[in-house]
């Protein structure tokens, strides 16, 4: 099989356990598309998270951000496509988050927004690499549209808490945690392999000639999904179990060898 388009992850995937990106990894991306290949990462962080792996190409390639709720070309700053949560449900996360006293942190329109600033919120903006915008009321930002809300608490809230409402909100909203202290909410139809399907329509590329790179459990769809469906060896036993094939983890250029080997044939 020939593919002709991946899409790997960032955090546990694309970068090492010191969140960098080897040489290797980056020498496997560049053979891979100057050999016609689409590359994209797919990823949690929005666009302004990923420029220094945008930074990296001359040629305008795609990028999955807010876990498919976007796709922006990353030169051009094309959208391909977009999708926030509804104002019903957005209103009803934020009152649930207000509600149980979570940090939440709002991204709409490519901005952040917070409540108020605490350690949490000072943790999450270098993490995101982007300085929030105080907000007292949220609801002109449900209205124009929000794309993604994150909740940032200790793991034992947010593992309930993702019980709780992956139930409450199936079939609406799509409720994962991204690390065990984020629980994040895009909308249902939103999804990694959502914006894959896009991506798909947008080149002319069928699911059966995409591979997909992941380690976590907001990965599985677009794994599922791909005709090749990879999961790092650092990955949970329950996402390896649906993969296609188990690579070296991401402190062993797990992503150079998937490319060396699938696209290069080594």
């Amino acid at each position: 099989m020939a593919y002709k388009l991946i899409a790997v992850d960032i955090d546990g995937t694309l970068l090492n356990s010191e969140s960098q990106l080897t040489e290797r990894n980056r020498a496997a991306i560049l053979r891979a598309v100057d050999k016609g290949v689409v590359f994209t990462v797919s990823t949690g962080r929005p666009m302004c998270g990923v420029e220094s792996i945008n930074r990296l190409f001359s040629v305008d390639l795609p990028f999955i951000t807010f876990n498919g709720a976007e796709v922006v070309m990353g030169k051009s700053g094309r959208k391909l496509f977009e999708q926030t949560l509804s104002p019903e449900d957005a209103g009803e996360i934020i009152a649930e988050g207000q509600r149980c006293g979570m940090t939440m942190m709002i991204w709409s329109g490519g901005m952040l927004f917070i409540e108020a600033v605490n350690d949490k919120t000072e943790d999450y903006k270098k993490i995101s690499g982007v300085e929030p915008a105080v907000v007292e009321d949220f609801e002109d930002l449900i209205q124009r549209g929000i794309t993604k809300i994150l909740w940032y608490d200790d793991i034992t809230k947010i593992q309930r808490y993702q019980s709780e409402l992956g139930a409450r909100f199936a079939g609406r909203v799509n409720c994962h945690a991204s690390r065990p202290m984020f629980l994040e909410f895009v909308d249902c139809k939103a999804s990694k392999a959502i914006a894959m399907e896009k991506l798909g329509q947008h080149y002319g590329i069928r699911p059966s000639e995409m591979i997909a790179v992941g380690d976590g459990f907001n990965d599985l769809s677009m794994i599922e999904y791909a005709g090749l469906g990879v999961a790092m060896a650092n990955a949970p036993q329950a996402v390896k179990d649906r993969a296609d094939f188990i690579t070296r983890s991401n402190d062993e250029d797990g992503v150079a060898h998937v490319i060396d080997q699938f696209i290069f044939d080594r």
